[in-house]
């Protein structure tokens, strides 16, 4: 039977409108009935009980409050009722036992990828353009400019034919028409590129390399060594000045840490050695149409569904996300888990309550206080400058029914499913372990997302419930819908609408199903994310400040 309302967990105190319910609306659910006292909006909760002020409030099963007034049973859940509260979390309590899925429909399945020879298998094959330094961000888009186009790799913009059409009509004096010339539609290049097998040319900058810590430009080294080792990418180019903190030497080291046996092209040219601009920017277009040339050479080929990384993240989450949306990504991790390839959950920010249970779910002891001292500094560090994981969720969040991080973090949380935490990743380190990972980011979308390609992931799952425009330049990022409403009006960035289940037309598991035959169509080259389509592509170095 379908319910206007949820009650999430058994040990839950507060409901969750599926739909608008009106003050003075009687509800019935679960043999109780309750006259709602004020109105209460999809996505919004409102108290089972009487709440005294200090009372504690249960979402997933946890503290995600405390309240601030008393609340009278049927009354909507508010920022001016409710604080930010969570449990204490210590070092590993107890063992949790995991019961994996069923993947007897999956276990011989296969995806084309690209098989690289340090055995990694990518999903995508890409060259990356990347300077060092902020210094030579001017030439990496002189770059761009040189080959995009000639290479076959631009997408048409149907904005630069708005312009000229409304350049036209107001060189004719037809005013009137201006508000109503029509956008063509965004389609997916043909069969244009010059070099067939390479999905693109990715030209990232970025504002670091010098001028900040020692500590930022050698992490920034480490995030581009990950970069280039992501078997996503086939070869890369990198410019540097010569005088920066972040030097080729570094990014040397951090390459051969990560992938010994490499053997990608890797071109690292210098700007204070090649002489002019024109010398230098001569020489690297040069080398990197060689190395785009033996990039072409590769062919996709089967491989297991082990040989995925997939990453896992949220951003304009909605009060539906975590029901619908990361439950249902939270199955294809533990579907993934089970088949032995790995997940990565980051967002250390958008943990903040649950961080018992992800300490229980730890299989080392060793990971267990590894995590326990990344969550406490990075919070110490907040706390410092008069932050807080506490002020997390953005307007859009509390709109919509995140109101405290505890519940923004325990819905977030689902995302992970519940196969045991295999290892955990300080920032830039690598996803190695078949399992789930946890990788310590910032709740930043833009921020996580390329630190999880940078540790190694092929494919990143986005959910989202009040939609996020963004993607990644080497990782084809999948954006999730929580519901139908945003999937329907925000059509464009959409790939996967999990507002089935807030519907009741199907379960989180089909759900999940569904999304995982749609990462082995994208994995293997046959389908592209809209992300893709959109050339989103979003690069944000962590410069390991505060960033929420």
């Amino acid at each position: 039977m379908k319910h206007n309302v949820l009650k999430i967990h058994p040990k839950d105190n507060v409901l969750v409108a599926l739909t608008d319910l009106q003050q003075g609306e009687q509800i019935t659910f679960e043999n109780q009935t309750i006259t709602l006292k004020t109105t209460v909006n999809a996505k919004h909760k409102y108290a089972e009980k009487d709440f005294a002020a200090g009372d504690y409030i249960y979402m997933y099963g946890i503290i995600v409050g405390k309240a601030k007034l008393p609340i009278e049973k049927g009354a909507a859940i508010t920022t001016e009722n409710l604080a930010h509260a969570t449990s204490p979390y210590t070092g590993k309590r107890e063992s949790t036992a995991w019961q994996a899925p069923d993947i007897s429909r999956w276990k011989d399945r296969t995806f084309d990828g690209y098989h690289r020879p340090d055995g990694k298998v990518g999903t995508a094959n890409y060259w990356l353009v990347v300077p060092l330094v902020f210094c030579e961000n001017r030439n990496v888009d002189i770059m761009k400019q040189a080959f995009v186009e000639e290479l076959g790799f631009a997408k048409p913009n149907p904005y630069k034919t708005l312009v000229q059409q409304m350049k036209a009509s107001y060189e004719k004096g037809e005013h009137q028409k201006l508000a109503t010339l029509g956008l063509e539609t965004i389609e997916q290049e043909g069969n244009s590129r010059f070099f067939k097998q390479v999905d693109g040319i990715k030209f990232l900058t970025h504002q670091g390399g010098c001028g900040g810590t020692r500590q930022d430009s050698e992490a920034l080294c480490a995030l581009i060594a990950g970069y280039i080792a992501n078997p996503n990418v086939a070869g890369a180019t990198i410019l540097s000045l010569g005088c920066q903190n972040a030097q080729p030497a570094i990014l040397r080291d951090k390459l051969a840490a990560i992938s010994p046996n490499l053997q990608k092209p890797v071109i690292i040219l210098e700007q204070q050695k090649e002489g002019t601009e024109s010398q230098l920017v001569t020489k690297a277009i040069q080398e990197t149409f060689l190395g785009l040339a033996e990039a072409d050479q590769q062919q996709r080929k089967p491989a297991p569904l082990s040989a995925l990384t997939i990453g896992l993240e949220c951003g304009g989450s909605d009060g539906f996300s975590g029901i619908s949306a990361n439950p249902a990504v939270g199955h294809v991790s533990d579907l993934l888990a089970a088949l032995g390839g790995k997940t990565i959950l980051s967002e250390f920010p958008e943990l903040c309550g649950v961080e018992q249970e992800l300490i229980n779910r730890c299989t080392t002891d060793a990971n267990a206080d590894k995590f326990v001292r990344l969550m406490r500094t990075y919070a110490a560090s907040a706390e410092a400058v008069g932050s807080g994981f506490d002020m997390n969720p953005s307007p859009g969040n509390i709109k919509d029914g995140l109101i405290t991080d505890a519940i923004k973090s325990a819905g977030a949380a689902k995302k992970g499913g519940t196969s045991p935490i295999v290892d955990v990743l300080d920032y830039t380190e690598q996803a190695t372990q078949a399992g789930l990972n946890l990788l310590c980011t910032p709740g930043n979308d833009v921020e996580s997302t390329t630190a999880m390609a940078g540790s190694g992931a092929t494919i990143i799952l986005f959910t989202t419930g009040l939609g996020t425009p963004t993607g990644n330049p080497i990782t084809p990022v999948i954006k999730v819908s929580s519901n139908h409403r945003m999937a329907q009006k925000m059509a464009d960035i959409i790939d996967v609408d999990t507002g089935y289940v807030v519907s009741g037309e199907k379960t989180i598991a089909e759900v999940g199903d569904d999304m995982f035959e749609f990462i082995i169509e994208v994995a293997s080259g046959k389908v592209k994310p809209k992300a893709v389509v959109l050339n989103q592509d979003d690069f944000i170095p962590w410069k390991r400040g505060v960033s929420l």
